[in-house]
C-alpha cells in the first residue's frame, strides 16, 4: 500500500500519512504524493476543503509525523546523491503551497508532530492537535536548524518563545501548542475519528462551513502556557547564544540549569545560525524565508566537507551509529567562529537562478 493514501470522501480531500513504523516520516516520493493531490484538487469542485492525518500503529491517527526521513539525508549526503537537493526544494514547495492554498486545510497533529510534519501542517487553516501531541523543532539535536518555514512560524509565537523552542528543541504538548499559537484547538483524542466520519459524511454547503464546523467543536481544552514565560523572554531576548549561557549558568533554579544543559549538548554553530535564522525570519515573508532556509540546508550539507558537516555528523550519532555522541566542531559555543556562522546566510545562487524563485 501507499505511503500516503489520498482519496475524495463526500466534499472532503483526504491525505492519511501512512508510513507508522517510520512515524509518517516523509521521503522525497511521499512529499510528491502530496504535492500532486493537492494541486489535483485546487480547481476539483467536488472538493471543498482537505483533510491530513497520519497513520498509527494501531489504526488511523495516534501519530502524524516525525519529519523528514533523517537516514536517506545521512545516506545521500554520504553519496552525493542530487536526490537530496531536490526533496528540500520540493518539500519547501510543499510547505508553501500549504501556507497559500487556496481551500480550507485541516491538520489533524495527534501524537508525534515534528520537523517536517510541522511543515505540513503549521500552514493549515485549522490546526487541532490532542492530549497525546508531541510537538517540536528538535532539530539542532542533528546539527541541523528548524526549517520546513520554521523560522517563519516560531518567529511569531509569543513573546521570544520562538528563540527558545528553535534553540532548544523542547516539545510541547496539544494545549501548550495552542497557547503557543502553533495550533487553534486541542481537542480529546477519541474526538478525532468522530469528527474525520462527520467531514467525510456531511453535505457541507461551502469551504467556510467547513472550518467553522471543525473550530465549534465543543470540549476543547484550554491553551497552557509555557512556564517560566518572563524569564524565558529575559534570557531568550539576550543578544547572542553566549549572553544567555552566561545568564542561565549563572543562576540557581531548576529551569535555567536543565536549559543550560541541553543548549550545552546542542551543536554550538547550529545555536548560533538558528538564532540568527529566527530573528531575521521575524521580519521576512514566508516566501523570503524559505528561499533563506534553503540557502541554508545547502550549506549544512556542503559549506564543509561532508565528515566534517555537523548535519551529517549529528545524524550519524542519533540514528545511524546511535552512540549519541555528536562530535561538534567546535565543541563549545564560545569558540564559533562568527564568520562562519554568517556563511549560512549566503546564497549560492543568483535571484534568478535560485531554486525556489518563483515563490510569492
Amino acid at each position: 500500500m501507499s505511503d500516503v493514501i489520498v482519496q475524495i470522501e463526500g466534499r472532503i480531500g483526504c491525505i492519511t500519512l501512512n508510513r507508522p513504523r517510520a512515524l509518517n516520516a516523509l521521503s522525497l516520493e511521499m512529499v510528491r504524493l502530496l504535492t500532486d493531490a493537492l494541486m489535483a484538487w485546487k480547481n476539483e469542485p467536488q472538493v471543498l476543503a482537505v483533510a491530513v492525518r497520519g497513520m498509527g500503529k494501531e489504526g488511523p491517527f495516534g501519530s502524524f509525523c516525525a519529519g523528514g526521513d533523517i537516514r536517506f539525508f545521512h545516506q545521500a549526503a554520504v553519496a552525493s546523491d542530487a536526490a537530496l537537493a531536490e526533496f528540500f526544494t520540493e518539500e519547501y514547495r510543499l510547505n508553501h503551497l500549504i501556507h497559500t492554498y487556496s481551500k480550507p486545510y485541516i491538520a489533524f497533529m495527534d501524537g508525534i508532530v515534528m520537523g517536517g510534519g510541522m511543515g505540513i501542517s503549521q500552514g493549515a487553516s485549522v490546526r487541532v492537535v490532542t492530549e497525546r501531541t508531541k510537538m517540536a523543532m528538535p532539530e539542532t539535536h542533528i546539527g541541523l536548524f528548524p526549517d520546513v518555514g520554521g523560522g517563519y512560524f516560531l518567529s511569531r509565537c509569543p513573546g521570544r518563545l520562538g528563540e527558545y523552542l528553535g534553540l532548544t528543541g523542547q516539545m510541547l504538548s496539544g494545549p501548550q501548542a495552542v497557547a503557543a499559537k502553533l495550533a487553534d484547538i486541542a481537542l480529546p483524542s477519541g474526538m478525532l475519528e468522530p469528527i474525520w466520519n462527520t467531514l467525510t459524511t456531511s453535505p457541507f454547503e461551502n469551504a467556510e462551513s467547513v472550518e467553522r464546523w471543525v473550530l465549534a467543536q465543543a470540549g476543547a481544552m484550554a491553551p497552557e502556557k509555557l512556564t517560566p514565560q518572563p524569564q524565558m523572554d529575559d534570557v531568550f531576548g539576550l543578544p547572542s547564544i553566549a549572553d544567555m549561557l552566561a545568564k542561565l549558568e549563572s543562576a540557581t533554579d531548576e529551569w535555567s540549569q536543565k536549559t543550560a544543559h541541553v543548549l550545552r549538548h546542542r551543536s554550538p554553530l547550529m545555536l548560533h545560525v538558528v538564532l540568527e535564522q529566527i530573528r531575521r525570519a521575524r521580519q521576512m515573508s514566508l516566501a523570503d524565508d524559505l528561499r533563506m532556509e534553503r540557502d541554508m540546508v545547502h550549506h549544512c550539507f556542503h559549506l564543509r566537507a561532508v565528515k566534517d558537516s555537523e548535519t551529517v555528523e549529528g545524524i550519524r550519532a542519533l540514528a545511524v551509529d546511535k552512540d549519541h555522541k555528536p562530535q561538534w566542531k567546535p565543541d563549545r559555543v564560545e569558540e564559533v567562529d562568527r564568520a562562519e556562522a554568517a556563511r549560512f546566510f549566503v546564497s549560492p545562487w543568483t535571484a534568478e537562478q535560485h531554486p525556489l524563485r518563483d515563490l510569492n
